[in-house]
């Protein structure tokens, strides 16, 4: 292996295997890792790629499949890929084996309890890394505002707020 996909595999194991409540919350790291530290891609590029992986159907970890692609083509996806998955296979194996042993145990309820929400401020700083990202201007941030309300306060469909942002930049609001 090449030294640029031999860095990301390694950092991916390293994040796959720190990622409470799923890859997602991890991106962050991945951005600053890919963009800012190696510079392999720049920001809007980082950005769509995450956009597509999280149109696309299936598991939202997809966006490591489509970094390792750009860094270093299929040979790059399939190994990143990988990098992903078997850390996070080896520790739910393990934790389920764990889980059905202790699970009527005060002590584990007490730290299902805590570790929630650190998992829902990994995923707020995701939003907030992406956003930095991808919008540089006040209409950037207002359609990425109206976002966030619309899925707050609305029990409709994401692909309403992702359809208008799309018309959006489509006729050059964005």
């Amino acid at each position: 292996m090449d030294r640029p996909i031999t860095l990301l595999v390694l950092q991916i194991l390293f994040l796959s295997s720190v990622a409470v409540g799923g890859f997602i919350t991890t991106v962050p790291e991945l951005h600053r890792f890919v963009v800012d530290v190696h510079g392999w891609l720049n920001d809007g590029t980082f950005v769509a790629l995450f956009a597509l992986a999280q149109a696309a159907p299936g598991p939202n970890m997809i966006v490591v499949t489509l970094v390792g692609w750009e860094i270093a083509g299929a040979t790059g996806a399939a190994l990143a890929t990988a990098a992903a998955c078997l850390p996070t296979l080896v520790i739910a194996y393990t934790v389920s084996r764990f889980w059905s042993r202790y699970n009527n145990v005060g002590w584990y309820r007490t730290f299902e309890r805590g570790v929630a929400p650190f998992a829902v401020g990994l995923i707020l700083a995701t939003g907030v890394i992406l956003t930095d990202g991808a919008a540089d201007d006040w209409k950037s941030y207002a359609l990425t505002g109206s976002t966030i309300a619309f899925m707050l306060f609305s029990r409709r469909s994401p692909l309403i707020p992702l359809a208008i942002a799309a018309a959006a930049g489509l006729v050059g609001f964005v």
